[in-house]
């Protein structure tokens, strides 16, 4: 006897074994004809899939939110299926879901061009009409082995090859195509629905080694309705115009170069905007009670031996040899140079917590195919602290740090933030037991806080277990920047110490902590917040003292002298241009404010000040003007409140 407990509590008893489709239908034939899956004791799983044993069972319907990836891998799955009718002998490799949406690497005879992708497309929605249905089989490995080797599926076969011994080799069918996969997948292909779109082609090496074939990779999107794809459709539209690395160009803030791959040159402006950033970290975290340190860019490479890096992270290391055959190693992270801050010196309980920040640029290889502008690049800043503490002030001092984090972004304009607590990793170090005070610290800090939060298992850091915080924008992206992580091994690892009350020696409990994360990137996710229009306190170039007139040349020159006094970043124009002419670029370059002065405004010793995004100007006098932006250029250090930028136009 086999029973099944519904959602609602109901027990069903059944004789034999079942496949959820014979479960929907005994509930109702109207269930099983919106069946696409179900979930077993919480998990998805097709409804060809036996039920054997006592379980809790939901069938899901099209609209529920777990189906979505099953659309998505459906949408892999007829890609590959549509290529290999448009283009015979194109081998399929592998097709995952990705964020919104999917994409499938193909070895075919020529890289697919955006020209292939309305055919492809049109041929995907002939095979989701059709509406075959989608079944998993079994095969033995010599089965599959034979089967994808007679059609010279050599990818396939390594794929085959890579499942461990002790697992099944799924089959999805769906009509006469088929394909190597884990699955679960949807009913049947109609499911899968219209609301998918083909976006784009690019090149991907096989595995994502640079050493191995390049094949040609076809993405797409796809949701469950079409107001969903319509709604990301616009969304990508917005993030286009957002695109942190076009606005970069116009507001001359950064490049970069490709005798430098990932490092950033910052232009005066863009250098400008990074200093005011690493000016209010420093600030909020002096006043939170951090001293600030530096440490050496290049050290030993028994360093990062003591710390696990040289054996956990050393393919994302930059690695060098001296002449006297000593390795060394650029620092992918500030944590091992703190160590040995606090282990010069003997520390007492009575000198915890020690919190010492750093702004260290740190050097992590990246593969330049993952390179993007700010957001991912190989030489960054990091705003780094560490806190040494007792295992008794632990729980208040993560509660610190998540209060802290969550301020700073309040102040930025971030209102939507999400947590996730990332626990540990299958690569590990340390005891089970350290793992267990770790993870249940952090858990402990957001309770206390009542913060809510996800978890994600098996996502920690190699010594630790961490919190991520991540931003929501201003278009409903998602950003994951500050990350707080207790680590009870590496203190162990370098036999750091403090004296007790009672005199004897205790290992202190280490907190890694950063609130910008990376300063580049959160440079980026800033620009496409705001679309560029910076808040006033941010902006590099606060405003512009254009001329109409050489007559006002004289009073441009008073002007941005009274605005420089009280503080203001400002810069004049005095060109032979139009005024249309000068506003328009200085829109483009998006300068918050421009002070129009002409023969009038000389004569009369006022200004005419004009927003960015705004038609209409506004007459002030030169104390008003000062007036009012002195006191809108206040950073939230001065104001305790969040300074945003007016709505792009």
């Amino acid at each position: 006897m086999i029973q099944i407990t519904l959602p609602d509590g109901r027990v069903r008893d059944f004789a034999e074994p079942l496949s959820g489709a014979d479960l929907a239908r005994s509930i109702a034939p109207s269930l099983r004809k919106k069946a696409a899956a179900m979930a077993v004791d919480g998990t998805v799983c097709d409804l060809t899939a036996p039920l054997t044993r006592d379980a809790r069972v939901e069938i899901l319907t099209r609209d529920d939110p777990r189906v979505l990836p099953l659309i998505r891998h459906g949408c892999a799955h007829v890609l590959a299926e549509a290529v290999q009718a448009l283009f015979p002998g194109t081998q399929a490799t592998i097709g995952p879901v990705i964020e919104h949406g999917f994409y499938y690497d193909f070895a075919a005879e020529r890289p697919f061009t955006a020209e292939d992708l309305p055919k492809i497309e049109k041929k995907m929605r002939e095979i989701i009409a059709r509406n075959a249905p989608i079944r998993r089989e079994e095969w033995t490995r010599d089965e599959a082995r034979a089967f994808f080797g007679a059609r010279a599926a050599g990818y396939k076969v390594a794929l085959l090859d890579a499942i461990p011994g002790d697992q099944p080799i799924g089959i999805y069918r769906q009509g006469d195509w088929l394909d190597l996969c884990r699955g679960p997948h949807l009913d049947a292909t109609g499911q899968i629905g219209p609301a998918f779109r083909l976006t784009r082609v690019a090149g991907a090496y096989w595995r994502g080694d640079a050493g191995n074939e390049m094949l040609s990779r076809i993405y797409g999107v796809a949701f469950a309705t079409q107001a969903d794809l319509d709604a990301h459709t616009t969304m990508l539209a917005e993030a286009e115009r957002r695109d942190h690395r076009r606005l970069g160009r116009e507001m001359d803030l950064y490049h970069f170069e490709e005798q430098a791959p990932g490092a950033v040159f910052w232009h005066p402006k863009g250098w400008q905007m990074f200093q005011t950033l690493i000016g209010y970290m420093r600030a909020r975290q002096a006043a939170a009670g951090y001293e600030e340190v530096n440490t050496p860019d290049i050290m030993d490479r028994a360093l990062w031996e003591t710390s696990g890096h040289w054996q956990n992270y050393r393919e994302n290391m930059f690695l060098t040899k001296t002449g006297d055959d000593r390795d060394f190693a650029l620092k992918p992270m500030n944590c091992p140079g703190h160590m040995m801050l606090y282990r010069h010196g003997v520390r007492s309980y009575r000198d915890l917590p020690m919190k010492i920040a750093e702004f260290g640029k740190v050097h992590r290889y990246e593969p330049s195919g993952a390179l993007h502008g700010l957001m991912r690049v190989r030489s960054f800043t990091q705003d780094d602290a560490h806190i040494f503490c007792t295992p008794d002030q632990l729980t208040a001092e993560c509660v610190k740090v998540n209060d802290l984090i969550l301020s700073i972004y309040r102040d930025f304009g971030f209102e939507d933030i999400r947590i996730k607590l990332s626990t540990r990793p299958r690569n590990r170090i340390g005891s089970d037991a350290v793992w267990d005070r770790s993870e249940d610290a952090l858990r402990a800090a957001l309770e206390a806080a009542g913060q809510p939060y996800t978890i994600f298992e098996g996502e920690g850091a190699f010594y630790g277990p961490k919190l991520e915080y991540v931003l929501r924008d201003a278009i409903g992206r998602d950003w994951q920047c500050g990350t707080l992580q207790v680590d009870f091994n590496l203190p162990e690892r370098f036999d750091a110490c403090y004296v007790a009350p009672g005199g004897n020696r205790e290992v202190p409990v280490l907190l890694h902590r950063a609130m910008f994360g990376s300063l580049e990137r959160f440079t980026g996710i800033l620009i496409e917040h705001f679309a560029g229009h910076l808040p006033l306190w941010l902006a590099p170039v606060q405003a512009v003292v254009a001329t109409i007139t050489a007559e006002a040349d004289a009073w441009a020159g008073e002007v941005a002298a009274a605005l420089t006094v009280a503080g203001l970043r400002v810069r004049t124009d005095l060109r032979n241009e139009t005024i249309a002419y000068k506003i328009r670029e200085h829109s483009v370059e998006k300068v918050p404010l421009v002070l129009v002065l002409g023969a009038r405004e000389a004569e009369t010793c006022t200004v005419s000040l004009r927003r960015l995004g705004e038609t209409d100007s506004r007459s002030l006098s030169l104390a008003e003007a000062v007036a009012l932006m002195r006191d809108e250029a206040a950073s939230p250090l001065m104001s305790g409140q969040a300074r945003r930028a007016p709505e792009p136009a």
